[in-house]
């Protein structure tokens, strides 16, 4: 059990944990390249290290030296695995290596820990098999085991029903490895970080709104990657610096992504009412990168909904407690996506601040928070 009492004022500048989402996407451009790709601040959590065990397994050389990552690539030649691919936790790394592999020259097996199991891959099957992508589920006891029998794939505009960047850049990436031409198109824009790093790696690659086209031809360089701090874990800095009563209160967050299809939770709160500087702005890999500072705020309930959602998807939990302690009533919805993540986290949610005393509603796609008027 943990105890936790209220204290002064939040005080200090850090730099939160690596960017998860562009750590994975590095190590695996980086893979299908040619020549040294050299990462520095690559998140080494469990999720990305899954993905480097897979492609080292399936022949691509990737070690730490120093403080960077090198990874020599393979020109997207891989080897076929000797074992069975264990994804860990990680849905990042079993939907875009199922995409990968969907192009190659041989027969993989994917599995996961028990909770990625249960989580569903039929969105991410169901568009990679109409590029003719021969992929299947069985299961083996409590194991579920994505079966990928790799194959020469089909050009064309696959159009996906969510906007998801996992379920993209498996199409993507899948086009990439078939050396065919692909476009997706999805409802809304999800985050980019596939798009810009591919453009970096030198893939023809063409964006137009809510369409990528991806055409053949670009040989992918290795490149010098930097990864920025993560504005997921940033966001909840930034919460607790806004919720603290103390007037002496400031949080400085340096080098955090602020690519504009992760920030949506900046402009949420900051329609609440928060105060937080962007200061220092700079370029950094392609990547939009700046230093966030935060301060006590009283904060207004909200409406959070619509193409807002792919770009703040995994701050909901956080912004639900700021909105917890703002004033009025904040209403999520169109986040059914939330159901089926590593857990039901509409319902976790609820769960959580019912337990605080919350007024908190539960919605098919979202929730109600009726805010306790800044009483913390």
């Amino acid at each position: 059990m943990m105890e936790i009492y209220p204290s002064g004022p939040l005080r200090g500048t850090l730099q939160v944990a690596s960017d998860k989402s562009i750590s994975h996407r590095a190590v695996i451009f980086g893979s299908l390249a040619t020549g040294t790709t050299r990462i520095q601040n690559l998140l080494e959590g469990e999720d990305v290290l899954c993905t480097i065990a897979i492609l080292r397994e399936l022949g691509v050389s990737i070690e730490k030296k120093g403080s960077a990552w090198v990874v020599k690539g393979c020109r997207g030649i891989f080897q076929a695995p000797s074992k069975i691919l264990y994804c860990g936790y990680s849905g990042t790394t079993l939907r875009l290596l199922t995409g990968l592999l969907s192009g190659q020259s041989f027969t993989s097996l994917l599995t996961g820990d028990p909770s990625l199991n249960r989580r569903p891959m039929g969105r991410v099957i169901e568009p990679l098999t109409q590029m003719g992508a021969s992929i299947h589920e069985e299961h083996r006891g409590e194991k579920r085991i994505v079966v990928v029998e790799g194959r020469k794939l089909k050009k064309g505009m696959f159009q996906i029903p969510v906007a998801s960047a996992q379920l993209k850049t498996a199409l993507l990436l899948a086009g990439l490895a078939s050396s065919e031409p692909v476009s997706v198109r999805e409802p809304f824009k999800s985050r980019d970080h596939t798009e810009r790093m591919l453009k970096a790696f030198g893939a023809r690659i063409q964006v137009k709104r809510v369409q990528v086209n991806l055409k053949p031809g670009g040989k992918l360089k290795g490149q010098k990657v930097r990864v920025p701090a993560d504005f997921s874990s940033a966001a909840f800095f930034l919460v607790a610096a806004l919720i603290n009563p103390d007037p002496r209160t400031k949080i400085v967050l340096k080098s955090v992504g602020v690519n504009p299809t992760r920030t949506g939770a900046l402009e949420v709160l900051k329609k609440m009412g928060a105060r937080i500087q962007i200061v220092n702005r700079r370029t950094i890999c392609g990547e939009p990168v700046a230093d966030l500072v935060a301060r006590p705020s009283k904060l207004k309930g909200t409406t959070i909904s619509g193409a807002l959602i792919p770009r703040l998807i995994d701050e909901i939990p956080i912004l639900s407690v700021a909105a917890a302690l703002a004033h009025g009533k904040t209403v999520i919805k169109d986040a059914a996506e939330l159901r089926v993540k590593e857990t039901d986290r509409i319902r976790s949610i609820v769960t959580e601040l019912s337990k605080f005393g919350v007024s908190v509603k539960e919605r098919p796609d979202g929730l109600e928070i009726n805010g306790v008027s800044g009483k913390q």
